[in-house]
């Protein structure tokens, strides 16, 4: 069902009234590159129901195992309904209600004092990421309000960071080979994905391909859900994905697999490429892998062998200090061998620059003077030193919004400290009562997608998607639009483009955006509810060269790198904590621990539905029977992973779906429900890419060891405040 738009021109309305009844269109908010298009069945002004959208293409009438609980989640118990004002120490997660009139008023005023004070505006720090995807709920007011006060701007990189740069690098942009054209596949590679929880829309493709004769190879460090199902699991070590690929390459050059023709029209730098391949035989990728080299040779012969292999990247592979480089390796198989040339062939990171938002019109840089950027991947050291390491003023209020940083952000205990600064004044924006609310001065309630308007691209397929609010606000809930709407009128900002309503600001990002967008407007979207953008069916982006680079080619060798201090060509860059580069801290740390998220949570969302959780059971840690055995650990028993960042308990599980000498912790809990109040990124670093300035999540050492009891409270829940735990003797 539609609802009803305002008159163009009218006094703002940002949540018009919902239908009282009946079947509403809308779009998944979440941070997944199926975005899928929903319906909500309401009945007297309640959701009762949800469902896909059975004609969605890529939906396919079915959501994933988090999204299905999404209504659980909309009317959870803990759902902030009011706004909230801090009156216990920070920390302590004390607060008590007051009116929308008197936070605005005392963040406002507290805002207006930091802004005219010496340190400038400059000294307050948005913090916000993929809560939602929505460009109106995510990337919209919010910006518009940050331009305009002159606050530093937050370099948003906690995910897709290093991986976006590498393919712009390469291919141009982040544009890659089209999903549906998968069923057209004779080899698929899923290559650091766990698609079954990652990416599920996706699989229903691999498996059309697969009933035509396709074979579909893993290769990740985890035998993920996916990797079970795959035809083949090869089990990488974490981070040395350039060597294999340069290892493929190899064998390609030798054994004259590559295309050639489509090299010479459309690439530059494949010579230079064929000599970088020499210096990575078998016999050496083997040894960096851990993969036979025999299992290297083949790999390559089906590759080059295929008429239309499918790689499908995902972003574990570029947590790692050379993730960057790993990418852009991989990215430039589809062009040694031609596989860019057919449907089903070529590589799939993200499909995201395809849809050409006018994002400049949403955000409106121009409303105010340039400002500092801050890494939000080093929000520890951004609260925690005098500058925040920028040379400027020290950050002395934070508004976030779209995000749980004392979860998400890596060396939580920087985090923390940072966030118990009692001259920090910390603003959240929330639904729940998160980890991070516990430390603000303020919590400010804000609609589920159920409650709001918002538009939505895709990074895993080409559908653009509209989300109708289907149920009225809870309590006094309001979109995030319309909070900062509300605190930039408390500030007495006026400029006209601080009050446009949310209609208004998705007609701007459609009537400026580019071709793949022409002709979808808001009103033909209320109508479908989605639409695919302007490419072709099937989707050969590169199949006759026009990439989006300086050269009009695949760049094999990117003058670009070189301007940057980088390699320009394919390279492998061995993770930072690597234990060959390392051999000191590997002898007291000899474990590789990468976190990718469970399956039942989303980051660090949906952690609080009790149904989920229960499903998730308790932080574990997966070791290979190898490495457990030495320790004295046995599946079901508690063990302290930690290294020199700090720690946190889990609950062991020994299997042989891991490489030996990599341990896996899926994330990422929340505090408040984990075994000891601690996380896994307690042990993450603040370090940095070598492009994209993404986050190295998995150079990540770490020893796991038994631990003899577990403090715990009166009734028998670990004490999250213990940090001293008592380690057995193994045996």
């Amino acid at each position: 069902m539609a609802l009803a738009l305002p008159v163009v021109g009218a006094a703002p309305d940002p949540t018009p009234l919902p239908p009282r009844d009946g079947v509403v269109r809308g779009a998944c908010p979440h941070d997944c590159p199926d975005t899928c298009a929903w319906q909500v069945t309401v009945e007297n002004g309640r959701a009762t129901r949800m469902s896909g959208d059975a004609e969605h293409p890529f939906t396919r009438g079915f959501l994933c195992t988090k999204v299905n609980r999404y209504i659980e989640r909309t009317y959870h118990r803990d759902r902030l309904t009011t706004p909230l004002r801090r009156v216990g120490a920070k920390g302590e997660g004390k607060f008590e209600p007051v009116s929308w009139d008197v936070a605005l008023t005392e963040i406002a005023a507290r805002l207006r004092a930091i802004a005219d004070s010496v340190d400038g505006p400059q000294a307050i720090l948005p913090y916000s990421y993929a809560g939602t995807m929505g460009m109106i709920q995510g990337e919209s007011m919010d910006r518009r309000f940050f331009h305009a006060l002159g606050a530093s701007r937050l370099l948003r990189t906690i995910c897709s960071a290093a991986g976006a740069a590498a393919m712009q690098m390469t291919v141009g942009a982040s544009i890659g080979a089209d999903a549906e054209g998968i069923p057209e596949s004779d080899l698929i590679l899923i290559w650091g994905s766990n698609t079954l929880t990652s990416n599920p829309h996706l699989w229903p493709f691999v498996l059309r391909a697969r009933e035509r004769g396709a074979r579909v190879i893993a290769i990740d460090p985890l035998k993920t859900r996916t990797a079970a199902q795959c035809d083949e699991w090869i089990a990488i070590r974490p981070g040395t994905d350039a060597a294999l690929a340069l290892g493929i390459m190899n064998v390609l050059f030798v054994e004259g697999l590559e295309d050639r023709d489509y090299l010479d029209r459309w690439t530059l730098g494949a010579d230079e490429l064929r000599a970088r391949a020499r210096q990575y035989p078998p016999e050496r990728v083997a040894a960096i892998t851990g993969i036979p080299a025999e299992r290297v040779i083949g790999l390559a012969r089906e590759y080059g062998r295929a008429k239309a292999a499918f790689i499908r990247l995902n972003y574990g592979l570029q947590r790692h200090a050379g993730g960057g480089m790993a990418v852009r390796t991989v990215a430039c198989l589809p062009a040694v061998t031609g596989h860019w040339r057919r449907a089903g062939g070529g590589v799939q990171l993200s499909t995201s620059a395809n849809f050409q938002f006018d994002r400049r019109a949403l955000g409106r840089p121009d409303l105010g003077p340039p400002a500092r950027e801050i890494n939000m991947i080093r929000l520890g050291d951004a609260l925690t030193l005098a500058d925040a390491g920028t040379g400027g003023p020290p950050v002395k209020a934070l508004i976030v919004y779209n995000s749980n940083p004392a979860v998400v952000a890596p060396d939580r205990g920087a985090v923390k400290r940072g966030l118990a600064r009692e001259d920090l004044l910390t603003v959240v924006l929330e639904q729940f009562p998160t980890d991070t609310t516990a430390w603000a001065d303020y919590v400010l309630p804000a609609t589920t997608q159920l409650e709001h308007w918002d538009i939505h691209l895709a990074y895993g397929h080409h559908y653009i998607t509209l989300n109708q609010p289907a149920i009225a606000p809870l309590g006094e809930a309001l979109p995030n639009s319309e909070i900062f709407r509300r605190l930039a009128k408390a500030m007495g900002m006026t400029d006209p483009a601080l009050a446009d309503d949310d209609l208004t600001m998705i007609r701007q990002a459609l009537a400026g955006a580019g071709p793949k967008l022409a002709g979808i407007t808001l009103e033909s979207l209320i109508e479908t509810g989605w639409a695919r953008i302007n490419v072709p069916m099937p989707y050969l982006p590169f199949a006759e060269g026009g990439f989006p680079t300086p050269s009009g080619k695949c760049e094999l060798r990117s003058e670009r790198l070189a301007q940057m201090g980088l390699d320009p060509l394919p390279t492998f860059t061995p993770p930072d904590e690597h234990p060959d580069n390392v051999p000191e801290l590997a002898a007291r740390y000899p474990l590789t621990l990468i976190s990718s998220p469970a399956h039942q949570f989303l980051n660090s969302t949906f952690v609080n539905v009790d149904s989920l959780r229960r499903q998730a059971r308790e932080p574990e840690c997966l070791l290979h029977p190898d490495d457990a055995a030495p320790r004295g650990i046995a599946s079901g028993m508690r063990v302290l992973v930690h290294n020199d960042r700090g720690g946190f308990l889990a609950t062991a599980r020994v299997a042989a779906e891991i490489r030996p000498g990599v341990a896996w912790a899926p994330s990422l809990w929340w505090g408040r429900y984990a075994i000891d109040g601690r996380t896994v990124n307690e042990t993450t670093s603040q370090g940095e890419t070598d492009m994209g300035r993404g986050p190295v999540f998995y150079d990540n050492l770490v020893e796991v060891e038994a631990v003899a009891a577990v403090p715990s409270d009166a009734n028998g829940i670990a004490n999250p405040a213990t940090n001293s735990i008592p380690i057995a003797t193994p045996g």
